[in-house]
């Protein structure tokens, strides 16, 4: 077995425990499965860990238990306390994303796949002599979407992205059953990724919910000129903009979500209910 990973069907006993142990913790009975939203992006590096951690504050705010999940992260880092945790490797998103929890989640629930190397996940993958496969991500969700009123979902890299020899991202959101929202990136370029990423997202046949702009180019011209652009040929609607901020927290991002998060709310439950 390769030291910078450990698979989630090698790691099983370990994370059974675990999550054995953090279901006894007040879980007697399963409560009914809370509503799901799956976070993708235009390219890598656009802010979807800010925008996924946005939605969980804004959601929060309401009074929504409210769970985040990354399954697969690539540039992790060995854990201090390696030899007793049940992933020995942690990603920084994947950690934020568990801080904004509701409620305390095993980091393997939140991560089942970790990889030491800032790659392409599928390259990362084949490295470890690991095989990404959707049934460990999907009992994990499963058990997320249990315990909280909604969970939100990010993917990696873009919409395309392979996570195997016949396997992309977009069979993630499809094998969970969640509705799509796309985060573009605002910069040089962003109208040709997004019009291509949302093509590609109804021709997988899943529900692309909508959409967010995130200023990631302070010095990007034309920010509005492409905001009507994105507005009149994107065929989703536009759920919030977030301008380009120096430091971002999630209760800043979730300051400029409110007024699509109704919006976002009501298209999300309907495709839920449907199946994505």
């Amino acid at each position: 077995m390769n030291d910078e990973m450990i698979s989630p069907m090698a790691s099983a006993p370990r994370q059974e425990r675990a999550l054995a142990s953090e279901s006894r913790q007040g879980h007697a009975q399963t409560p009914p499965r809370g509503r799901g939203l799956f976070i993708t992006g235009t390219d890598t590096e656009i802010g979807k860990t800010e925008v996924t951690l946005g939605l969980m504050s804004a959601l929060q705010q309401r009074g929504q238990r409210v769970l985040g999940m990354k399954p697969i992260a690539a540039g992790c880092e060995p854990s201090a306390e390696e030899a007793r945790n049940d992933q020995p490797l942690r990603n920084e998103d994947a950690l934020r994303i568990q801080a904004q929890c509701s409620q305390p989640v095993a980091y393997a629930r939140i991560n089942p796949y970790a990889f030491a190397p800032p790659i392409a996940p599928h390259i990362a993958a084949a490295q470890a002599g690991v095989e990404i496969a959707l049934a460990p991500i999907q009992s994990a969700y499963q058990q997320l979407a249990a315990q909280a009123d909604w969970v939100i979902v990010e993917g990696v890299g873009g919409w395309r992205v392979p996570l195997g020899p016949e396997f992309t991202l977009a069979d993630l959101p499809r094998a969970l059953e969640l509705p799509v929202l796309l985060v573009v990136g605002l910069r040089l370029g962003c109208l040709n990724h997004a019009l291509l990423s949302a093509e590609s997202i109804q021709a997988s046949g899943l529900r692309l919910v909508g959409w967010i702009a995130n200023g990631v180019d302070p010095a990007m011209a034309a920010v509005e000129g492409n905001l009507a652009s994105l507005r009149a040929l994107l065929p989703a609607p536009c759920m919030g903009v977030i301008p380009w901020l120096e430091t971002p927290t999630p209760e800043r991002v979730a300051d400029h979500l409110h007024s699509g998060l109704e919006r976002l709310q009501c298209a999300a439950e309907l495709s839920c209910n449907q199946g994505a």
